[in-house]
């Protein structure tokens, strides 16, 4: 499918002003590996398949730990997002064509190392009419052809294209279903704008219906200004919509012009926010200052 870029108009993902760095406590300290062999090699391998890994592109906190044990979460449908989010580290502008021979590089690149499972999460593509849903299926498709392997797909909201996305999906199905709530609705026009926290909870709720037996996963990330009882409502507002499995972060601040982190939550905290989640109804809850959608994803799932 061609890009119609006469009517795309490219964002800006930066802030007017400089916001303010929050000095970081001792707890987000992360421990650099002795041994960069692994790191280098998978890094290595990704570039000859000329494929993204989104460890590096949104400067996941996790990266050197993943890459040491040999996993990384697959950015498809390019590194350019059509969205501006000011809380986000990847690039945004006008996508480039979409590549038709992405899905088998994947495909045999998963079959090389060896994986037993893995996420391919995507950009935000709203210049397409299927809003990239065709090619997380064509890579669900070539990757079962070469091997059985459990894959986890973390979409974006498919913009008011929900029903046309799903559709195309569901010949194809994943193992796990995920798209992230990222914060709570008060603060969506500030953190996601383009977004809709109604369309993201349709678009869980209505997977559900598709394939009760597949698990549904969301994500939030907290540090911006949220209250404990907004994210409460949260918790309840993606179980009514069939959620089962539930990520929670803590969201660091990549530059000078991004939105600034409002408050870094202890590790208590995110434990009590943990507790209160399982108590609610979560079959899976992951909760910590570096626990991102994908890390560790396998061991979520298990």
């Amino acid at each position: 499918m061609k890009n119609n870029k006469n009517k795309f108009i490219p964002v800006k993902n930066i802030l007017k002003k400089k916001s303010f760095f929050l000095k970081k406590p001792n707890w987000l300290k992360i421990k650099i590996p002795n041994n960069f062999n692994k790191i280098i090699k998978i890094k290595n391998i990704i570039k000859k398949y000329k494929l993204i890994s989104v460890c590096e592109e949104a400067l996941c906190p996790n990266l050197t730990e993943c890459y040491n044990n040999g996993t990384a979460t697959f950015m498809i449908l390019g590194n350019i997002c059509t969205r501006s989010c000011p809380f986000c580290a990847i690039s945004n502008g006008r996508p480039n064509n979409v590549d038709k021979n992405e899905p088998k590089r994947i495909a045999k690149l998963i079959s090389k190392l060896n994986l037993n499972y893995v996420v391919i999460t995507s950009v935000a593509r709203d210049d397409l009419r299927d809003a990239g849903a065709k090619q997380f299926a064509k890579c669900i498709k070539e990757i079962r052809i070469k091997k059985n392997i459990k894959i986890e797909i973390l979409v974006p909201d498919f913009r008011k294209k929900i029903k046309y996305a799903l559709n195309i999906i569901k010949k194809y199905p994943p193992d796990v279903f995920n798209h992230n709530i990222e914060n709570v609705p008060r603060l969506y026009k500030k953190i996601r704008p383009g977004a809709n926290y109604d369309f993201s909870l349709k678009l869980l709720n209505n997977f559900n219906k598709l394939f009760p037996n597949i698990p549904t996963k969301s994500g939030l990330m907290i540090g911006l200004g949220e209250k404990k009882n907004e994210i409460i409502d949260v918790f309840y507002d993606l179980l009514k919509n069939n959620v089962s499995m539930l990520t929670i972060g803590q969201y660091l601040q990549p530059s000078k012009y991004h939105l600034s982190v409002k408050k870094y939550y202890t590790i208590n905290e995110f434990l009590i926010l943990k507790k209160k989640a399982i108590s609610m109804g979560f079959n899976k809850v992951f909760c910590g200052p570096f626990v991102r959608s994908s890390y560790h994803a396998s061991k979520q799932i298990n």
